[in-house]
């Protein structure tokens, strides 16, 4: 059974949840705490006095994801490298026989899975201080802009921190740049982070597993909707590891004894990764090469389904309803809050013709913001 990064997204989901959940807690106590005696002369005093009241509220907020999170990736990390080895046993279970699949059924995974859910925790918990510090800066930042807009004659204090507010919640909690240098929120940044870690740990499973059986080559999919990056790699035999580089080499035939063949290499799948094959939203898979046996991809199908364009369009599309659900979670009073719901009905229409016109699968759980604590 082929691998790919995909077959773990599920599971990246379980994760950034979490931390929606959190982002969508964090906004709502920061609303309520501003909106509380606004109408008060005292506001901005009493407000100041009790930004460690609000401190306090988000560190729970950060304690509780810190638990729950650690578990989830414990989990999430353990599964996705058992569906790696899962579709590598049953790639093996049709080719390999006698003690190549007795070593690549015990192959040892604790500490791989331990290495792998380690380095998520890290990264994922780089986050949490984030937080705290986003929520008491916009804290501040509405305090501050409200309290002088009376002064200046242009605007109600509400309607100040209600714009301010406004602003927060679009964005959500910002301030994460990837290695590209390419910024994201919160809820996108551990959503990205989870899926290629969780991605890396199920292919990472079923080379391993192909290593202890002796395999030494993959090929790649041919895949819809690719990407320019992948689609330099669809149908390419690689070295499941080793050095990097394409070239010809002779190889022993898969059934036939002492029958050597010519085999084109494209390079490792290291270095097809380190190019940007099987990134987080890849669609491609790796399987077995079976030299003399295995057969290429033939031409692509014709499809009625959407090109990489529109599948990024329908994701633009899903971030703007969440967007718009975190605005009417930080509204503060119907008015904004009834044009928020606007907004995200108007998006769901278009993923609807979307999907209608393109055949792309729509993805609920893409559009969902979940309770918060």
């Amino acid at each position: 059974m082929p691998v790919s990064p995909g077959m773990a997204e599920d599971l990246a989901a379980a994760i950034s949840v979490l931390y929606e959940q959190a982002e969508l807690a964090l906004i709502e106590k920061v609303t309520t705490a501003l909106a509380e005696g606004i109408d008060s002369p005292l506001w901005a005093q009493l407000k100041l006095a009790a930004v460690g009241n609000l401190q306090a509220a988000i560190l729970e907020i950060i304690a509780a994801l810190q638990a729950d999170a650690s578990g989830a990736i414990g989990q999430a990390v353990a599964e996705a490298y058992d569906r790696g080895q899962q579709a590598a046993i049953l790639e093996l279970g049709a080719v390999a026989t006698g003690p190549a699949l007795a070593a690549a059924e015990a192959l040892p995974s604790a500490p791989a899975v331990d290495r792998l859910a380690a380095a998520l925790v890290q990264e994922t918990g780089a986050t949490h201080l984030r937080i705290l510090r986003s929520g008491l800066d916009i804290y501040r930042q509405v305090i501050a802009e409200s309290a002088s807009a009376p002064l200046l004659g242009v605007e109600t204090r509400r309607q100040g921190a209600e714009r301010a507010l406004a602003r927060f919640a679009e964005k959500g909690v910002t301030g994460f740049v990837d290695k590209s240098g390419r910024a994201w929120n919160l809820t996108s940044y551990v959503e990205m982070a989870s899926r290629s870690a969780l991605g890396r740990a199920a292919v990472e499973a079923h080379t391993d597993r192909l290593a202890a059986a002796g395999i030494d080559l993959v090929i790649v999919s041919d895949a819809p909707e690719e990407c320019p990056r992948c689609k330099l790699w669809e149908g390419k035999v690689l070295r499941r590891d080793g050095e990097s580089g394409a070239g010809r080499v002779e190889v022993e035939h898969a059934t036939e004894d002492d029958r050597m063949i010519s085999v084109s290499v494209a390079g490792s799948l290291p270095e097809a990764r380190a190019a940007g094959l099987m990134h987080p939203n890849c669609r491609h898979s790796v399987s077995i090469y079976l030299p003399g046996v295995t057969k290429g991809p033939g031409p692509k199908e014709q499809r009625s389904r959407a090109t990489y364009e529109q599948s990024q369009q329908q994701r633009y599309f899903e971030r703007q309803v969440r967007r718009w659900k975190r605005e009417a979670a930080g509204a503060m009073d119907d008015k904004r809050k009834a044009t928020a719901n606007a907004k995200v009905r108007a998006y769901q229409g278009r993923i609807r013709e979307l999907v209608a016109d393109t055949g792309l699968p729509r993805k609920p759980h893409r559009e969902q913001l979940t309770s918060a604590r």
